[in-house]
């Protein structure tokens, strides 16, 4: 197994290849549909909108904070780093299916799905591989220790507040898989009163959504408290997400979510304040082509923070966290294996201001523990780091400077870097660069896995370099980035490791790319859009040299287009990916496609709305893992009632 060609597997998270799954598509290239999608991110060159982490009780700093990219509150024009915002009025506009389909098409991503709703799903930022991605639920990292990558098929849209996704290396300030970026989910928050909000929708493949969510305030800004709770059900038929040689069966594969979130904070005064929450959400998925074709799973997080501003130039807070991911597996409906992560983490962090500096400085602990019906050789592992970071603002002028160092119980110790510069030029300008250095450090399965891992194994490497340029101007705003990342010793299945073959520190990678995002108000149509060029390619010493890395388009985008009138809104969206390989060799080829979805929304009482969605309309065929389709035409139809809704 090479280390690029590879992405999680189809079923229970322990097995051994848990990077990888060969694919292929027999789809024809829909190539004028992603022309548009390409052309129309220059000619209405957009730029995302930013929402943030701030306090529930400050609803418009929600519309202009982020937090990721710094892990303090930064506006959209301090923040340095390369970022796509997804706030609450989009995702209820979109209405997606799943979270994969709500991130299709963004600046940088690529996925690979394999078969539909609540399958396996790949991420790839920037190029890199699915497992250096690091994803944050309210800021607890999400995932499986042993497959290495986190189950985003499993986390519903309605359970999403906003998301931040930051592109580039961020080891620095996060440590292992953030290699290639970071994705934070912000769960559902209180906007106004104590107001129940719900919602119940039905659709194709017999689908079936209900969502309820009820959560208020009390007290007041200097000393009070604010709660949400919110439930959500899922279901559908789904298609025959499988047509491959092995384990073939030509039946309807389902998927069932069901997801919760409790949570809430209060300020005790000028100086404390506390939050604590807990998100659940279980599924339970169909599925064929492997040893088992059923699995029961569970994503849930559990955390608590507690801050404290001695001064108004010092912020101090300590949280706490776990997060679990469960899977047991079934081969029909008999016991086949289980898989479970246990993750506990704990974080200091201190925020002071010197002059016109700001300096962040912190501790990071994290011990994971892996129980399984596989047994292997060393089942836990802990981790700590140690960062700070530097911000400062010079007139015109920004530098943003992080360094870690993380010591791992397993392998050692690894130090990474970053420094961000940024140059505002007049009042419509903005150029920015960055250098970073990144890790990955190994799964339990590359380690250990019985017959197949390798305890010798080192961290994967990597270094970045990013330039940028961000213009705004009164109809809207748009962004151009372009970055090289060099990765080193890749982890890739070696033939002549000995005594037994396996994964091995002997690959690398040179990815190339652009990424043009932005937005644009014309007539009353708000346009947003994002296209990415991308050139990832092996570069170690072997065969393979020079070849694509497998389940990587080299361009793609994505146009949303959408228009109000009055109480009626009406919208489009055209998404478009060029042509992959399934595999290193470059010989087995996944054709481009071009998508079309259509959506419109009655508002038709005060809190009450009817929306119709239709996806994929023109019913186009297509796979972006070789044997696992997509799902072709389908509707949605929902009734939502959302009190005070943005």
């Amino acid at each position: 197994m090479c280390p690029a060609c590879v992405l999680v597997s189809t079923g229970p998270r322990g097995s051994a290849r848990s990077r990888s799954h060969p694919v292929r598509s027999f789809i024809p290239r829909s190539r004028h549909v992603l022309a548009v999608v390409l052309l129309s991110s220059f000619v209405f060159p957009p730029m995302p909108v930013l929402a943030a982490d701030a306090a529930p009780d400050d609803d418009d700093a929600l519309d202009r904070i982020v937090v990721t990219a710094s892990r303090t509150a930064r506006t959209q024009d301090q923040t340095l780093a390369a970022i796509t915002v997804i706030d609450r009025a989009e995702i209820d506009r979109l209405q997606p299916p799943s979270l994969q389909a709500l991130l299709a098409g963004r600046a940088g991503i690529a996925l690979a799905n394999n078969g539909g709703e609540g399958k396996a799903t790949s991420l790839f930022l920037r190029g890199t591989e699915s497992d250096h991605v690091l994803v944050l639920v309210d800021g607890i990292r999400l995932g499986s220790a042993t497959s290495g990558g986190a189950s985003l098929q499993d986390i519903p849209p309605e359970q999403i507040e906003r998301i931040e996704i930051v592109r580039g290396p961020f080891s620095s300030l996060y440590g292992s898989e953030a290699l290639g970026g970071v994705i934070q989910i912000f769960t559902r928050r209180p906007q106004g009163s104590a107001m129940p909000s719900f919602t119940l929708a039905a659709g194709s493949e017999h689908t079936q959504r209900a969502t309820l969510g009820f959560g208020g305030r009390v007290g007041d800004a200097a000393q009070g408290g604010w709660y949400a709770i919110n439930a959500s059900h899922g279901r559908t038929d789904g298609i025959n997400a499988y047509r491959g040689p092995r384990g073939f069966d030509p039946d309807l594969d389902g998927y069932r979510n069901d997801a919760l979130v409790v949570q809430g904070g209060w300020r005790f005064g000028e100086r404390w304040d506390a939050e604590a929450r807990v998100f659940r959400a279980e599924g339970r998925n169909e599925y064929d082509g492997t040893a088992s074709n059923l699995s029961d799973t569970v994503q849930q997080t559990v955390g608590g923070r507690l801050r404290y501003a001695s001064t108004d130039a010092l912020r101090i807070a300590l949280s706490l966290a776990r997060s679990d991911d469960l899977s047991d597996n079934y081969r029909n409906d008999a016991y086949a294996s289980t898989f479970d992560t246990h993750r506990r983490m704990a974080t200091l962090q201190a925020d002071a201001t010197l002059g016109a500096a700001l300096l962040t400085f912190g501790f990071d602990w994290q011990a994971d523990h892996v129980e399984s019906s596989t047994r292997y050789a060393r089942d836990g592992r802990i981790n700590r780091g140690l960062f700070a970071q530097w911000q400062q603002d010079f007139d015109a002028q920004s530098l943003q400077a992080s360094l870690r160092r993380d010591e791992d119980s397993q392998f050692g110790g690894v130090t990474t870097g970053s420094a961000l510069w940024g140059w505002t030029i007049g009042d419509a300008l903005h150029l920015s660069a960055r250098y970073g250095t990144a890790y990955k450090a190994p799964t339990f399965n590359e380690l250990y896995f019985p017959g197949y891992g390798n305890p010798a194994l080192q961290p994967e490497h990597a270094r970045s370099l990013e330039v940028g340029l961000r213009g705004e101007h009164a109809a809207g705003n748009w962004s151009l980035n372009a970055f090289e990342t060099r990765i080193d010793d890749l982890i890739a299945y070696d033939a002549d490791l000995r005594p037994t073959p396996g994964p091995n520190n002997i690959d690398r990678a040179r990815i190339l790319g652009v990424e043009a995002v932005g937005e644009l108000r014309v007539a009353d149509w708000d346009l947003r859009g994002s296209a990415t060029w991308l050139d990832p390619r092996a570069d170690g010493d072997n065969a393979s040299r020079g070849q694509l890395l497998p389940r990587r388009p080299t361009r793609s985008g994505r146009l949303d287009i959408d228009r109000r009138f009055d109480r009626v809104s009406l919208g489009a969206s055209v998404s478009g990916a060029g042509k992959r390989y399934e595999n290193l060799a470059n010989t087995r080829r996944l054709d481009g496609y071009g998508l079309v979805d259509l959506r419109i929304g009655v508002a038709f009482a005060r809190d009450w709305s009817v929306q119709l969605t239709a996806g994929n309309v023109f019913n186009r065929r297509y796979e972006t893992a070789e044997f696992y389709p997509q799902p072709g035409r389908h509707w949605l139809l929902a009734l939502r009632h959302a009190p005070g809704a943005r």
